[in-house]
């Protein structure tokens, strides 16, 4: 059953591909709020409170309805802490109906065999877990020791994929903590990720010489050329609290829908554009998508990071896939490009006729239109 799923998943997220390099102007990935609660207090954290009770669940089918009516690829349900809606299955299922991929980013705490499994047949295809130390502390109790035996279940139990986040930063006592819990999620066969906190003013600091070396032991233990959970290209600056260039294309590309119904930014941009989802348009994606955003230079929101990739490959195919080939030589000067990345080459990127020719079959394998101006564009 893993297999098949598994193999289901990487056609949606093929097809996820084929539909942000048609299509420049749907969501490539929302995410929603369904409870801003959560059962715990990190201090660092400015996205719960104790108290919020659940998004009616009605309500969230008709949010969810309007994501697959503005075209969205990808559909996050976080908090808060989602786990806590009594109805999360029904969402992830709903989001499936739709043929998008359904995510859930939860701090673990309530994650049960059975809860997994009920998470496997609602259709679940990725869960992120944010694991900030070894052992819990006063900053934050989402430690390795509290969460292991979770991970040993979605290891006998999960049929979705898993990515354990690690974190670096200010308030992150043990350094080699984040390197110890990234181990451990490759030795259970995870994804795993480090986040850069910002400090308790919300300012970015560059990470100490410890931080950086862990940071790099860390880097080591990725062993694939792709990742849509891996930006270097941002994170060297980000260690380093270097400023970024890059447009952000949060409110078009990226939505964030808050437990009110309103499309923000991201999660730290609350408050713009602000527009009701329900009300919220194709000129809206437009329009708030191509506005620059003063916060872009030292943003460390990964998931916006991430949609950004994908649209600098549509716009930049040659350059961006040069720009990461080039990036892992330089990591592995022994490395050789695979075979399956030459055909990728020789298929969209040797010349505009050969790409529109393996574009349009591969549109038309997906059932995917491409619109109007990006046809005139691309002739």
């Amino acid at each position: 059953m893993r297999t098949v799923k598994s193999i289901g998943r990487r056609i949606r997220e093929t097809r996820m591909f084929v539909h942000a390099m048609a299509d420049a102007h749907h969501p490539i990935v929302a995410q929603v709020i369904p409870i801003r609660r959560c059962n715990l207090a990190c201090t660092y954290c400015n996205e719960f409170d104790k108290d919020s009770p659940p998004v009616p669940t009605a309500e969230m089918i008709r949010r969810v309805d309007k994501l697959a009516e503005l075209g969205t690829s990808i559909i996050t349900f976080s908090g808060g802490e989602p786990t806590l809606h009594p109805d999360l299955d029904l969402l992830i299922s709903r989001a499936r109906e739709h043929n998008a991929i359904a995510t859930i980013i939860t701090n673990g705490y309530l994650l049960t065999p059975d809860r997994i499994k009920r998470l496997n047949a609602a259709g679940l295809d990725y869960l992120q877990i944010s694991i900030d130390n070894v052992l819990p502390d006063e900053v934050s109790k989402k430690s390795l020791k509290v969460l292991d035996r979770k991970l040993e279940w979605l290891a006998e139990y999960a049929e979705f994929d898993i990515t354990i986040n690690s974190v670096l930063g200010s308030e992150v006592k043990q350094a080699d903590d984040a390197y110890q819990i990234a181990k451990r999620s490759r030795e259970l066969g995870f994804e795993s990720t480090v986040g850069i906190l910002h400090d308790g003013n919300g300012q970015l600091k560059p990470l100490s010489s410890e931080q950086m070396g862990v940071y790099e032991r860390i880097f080591g233990l990725r062993s694939g050329l792709f990742s849509f959970t891996h930006h270097d290209r941002f994170q060297q600056n980000i260690v380093r609290a270097l400023p970024n260039t890059w447009h952000c294309p949060a409110g078009g590309r990226f939505l964030y829908i808050c437990e009110d119904g309103l499309v923000h930014y991201c999660s730290q941009q609350r408050g713009f554009p602000a527009i009701p989802l329900e009300k919220y348009t194709r000129e809206d994606l437009i329009r708030e998508g191509m506005k620059p955003k003063g916060c872009a230079p030292f943003c460390t929101i990964s998931c916006v990071h991430q949609t950004a990739m994908l649209e600098s490959f549509r716009t930049q195919p040659k350059e961006t896939l040069a720009g990461i080939i080039n990036r892992r030589k330089e990591r592995d000067p022994s490395w050789n490009v695979p075979a399956s990345i030459r055909t990728l080459e020789w298929m969209f990127l040797r010349d505009s006729k050969t790409r529109n020719l393996f574009g349009a079959l591969a549109m038309k394998a997906f059932g995917i239109k491409r619109s109007s101006a990006n046809m005139q564009r691309s002739e």
